[in-house]
């Protein structure tokens, strides 16, 4: 498995279930005998989940700026190899691709994370059309493919550009901006939004242990 990238193994595990004409559910209970007496609750949903930071790349692109997590990786000696989220899977992309993974995979839910700095560049001030005008896409096509969306809006990805991070006020005001702009301008397409993702890493290994970015 060294040096397969994540959309590697999932072509490797898609197309494992298309030639066998099995979907991911069947594949995991095929792997232990305990499995097959397992049950899952009535109405259990199949999914994979991804972040922004760690998959979309182009961070660049189309008027985004800096998170905090950008500013992390290019310190040196802060990630292994100096690796950084500039490209990662290019999924910015290729994001369709992704979406016939996920089909392939047979999963009914695709839990992503939205970039805050590609909707507000700033943090706050005015949104970033083009930022908005990409998860539209995605979630189309993501719908369109039978895959509902579960939407996770902040995946620790703080844009830089916000003075004093969450130890600020102002971060927490522009947060609910944030938030409610996006819910306004995305609840026709999902209906399952998370406000964070693992709200007690972020804090504890940043600012104590600057495992991770410090916000």
């Amino acid at each position: 498995m060294k040096g397969m990238t994540r959309r590697q193994f999932g072509t490797t595990v898609a197309a494992t279930a298309a030639l066998a004409n099995i979907a991911m559910p069947e594949i995991l209970a095929s792997q232990s005998t305990v499995a097959q007496n397992l049950e899952f609750p009535k109405g259990f949903v199949w999914g994979c989940a991804t972040a922004a930071y760690q998959i979309e790349g182009a961070v660049k692109e189309d008027g985004r700026k800096p998170s905090i997590w950008d500013v992390f990786a290019h310190t040196p000696g802060k990630i292994v190899h100096d690796d950084t989220g500039d490209v990662a899977d290019d999924s910015y992309h290729l994001y369709r691709e992704d979406t016939r993974l996920l089909k392939n995979l047979g999963v009914g839910a695709y839990r992503l994370s939205i970039s805050w700095p590609r909707i507000f560049p700033d943090g706050t001030g005015q949104p970033n059309p083009l930022g908005l005008d990409h998860y539209k896409r995605v979630l189309d096509d993501l719908l369109a493919n039978g895959i509902t969306p579960y939407v996770t809006l902040f995946h620790w990805d703080l844009p830089a550009a916000l003075e004093g991070g969450w130890q600020s006020h102002d971060t927490a005001k522009a947060y609910a901006d944030y938030a409610g702009y996006i819910a306004r301008q995305l609840s026709d397409r999902v209906r399952h939004f998370m406000t964070s993702t693992r709200s007690i890493p972020s804090p504890t290994l940043g600012t104590r242990r600057a495992f991770l970015p410090l916000d």
